[in-house]
């Protein structure tokens, strides 16, 4: 059984709220005549009433000029009507053009996850990649958190024991490797995604992640990631039979937790790691028959 997740919609910001065109160029209309009526005013108030100087006074020729004057600002308030059709066209265009980044999206996103419920290892795996790809070049930060999401959705899902290397066993014993590979594979691109720097291409730093429960029983390089900004669980995680490195990792500004997590029958550590400005839970947690390391961890 497969995650049935579809992508969050896109958030408010990203919706046009447009005045109607006629009603947007009536209003700017009447907000540069009123801007020529108010300077023609101030301007006839200055030169006559205030009298300046001793010889400013409101003959033909000046107030001729004045006219001129105002017809210029009520000109360049035109000027200002076509900008606002420009800017309301550039909005336009940029809304459909993220209505179809997000349309393209949604129908490789669906095509990825179907692949995650093939019976091929090869095609969940390929389905992995999709779902890791389809997140880097995602439009908005919701989008690719979904993806984030259904990947971790995917290690959570129960996944048949290993039977062992009995020979009568043997090809549920190949097929439990080779989808023990592709949950394996998750975690490495979760890894190399985390430490790459905030703001870049491909750097998932900032969002959540939920690895509630999940099985970690093969080798995991976190070294240097960054869980910064979101929600980081490894609430009821296993760690077991393998070495999991956060040597160097930084957890800050967000909450991190391995609450009831379970640390035995392998090396995890958090040597050198910095935990700070945020959050970090180890309540409940199980430390047995294996090694966890905090050598100068902060």
């Amino acid at each position: 059984m497969t995650p049935n997740r579809r992508p969050r919609s896109a958030p408010n910001d990203r919706e046009l709220r447009l005045w109607k065109v006629g009603r947007a160029l009536t209003l700017a209309f009447a907000a540069a005549v009123l801007v020529a009526g108010g300077v023609f005013y101030f301007l006839v108030v200055l030169l006559d009433v205030q009298e300046i100087g001793a010889t400013a006074k409101l003959d033909a020729k000046t107030l001729f000029d004045l006219v001129k004057l105002s017809f210029g600002v009520v000109a360049g308030a035109g000027a200002l009507v076509a900008l606002v059709v420009a800017y309301r066209r550039q909005r336009v265009d940029e809304a459909g053009a993220h209505r179809e980044a997000t349309r393209l999206h949604t129908e490789r996103f669906s095509q990825a996850v179907d692949k995650l419920g093939s019976d091929s290892p090869a095609v969940r795996l390929g389905g992995v990649h999709a779902l890791a790809g389809l997140a880097d070049d995602a439009p908005d930060n919701s989008l690719r958190q979904t993806c984030i999401d259904v990947l971790c959705a995917y290690l959570q899902l129960p996944f048949t024991p290993d039977p062992g290397t009995d020979p009568a066993h043997q090809e549920e014993h190949h097929r439990y490797l080779a989808f023990r590979k592709v949950r394996h594979t998750i975690l490495r691109l979760i890894g190399d995604h985390y430490r790459r720097p905030k703001g870049t291409h491909r750097s998932w730093q900032g969002c959540d992640l939920d690895l509630t429960g999940v099985t970690i029983d093969g080798d995991m390089d976190f070294r240097g990631a960054t869980f910064c900004g979101g929600t980081v669980s490894f609430s009821g995680a296993t760690f077991s039979g393998s070495i999991v490195s956060f040597d160097d990792a930084r957890f800050s500004g967000g909450t991190v937790s391995f609450s009831g997590a379970t640390f035995s029958g392998g090396i995890v550590s958090f040597d050198d790691a910095r935990f700070s400005g945020g959050t970090v839970s180890f309540s409940g947690a199980t430390f047995s028959g294996g090694i966890v390391s905090f050598d100068d961890a902060s």
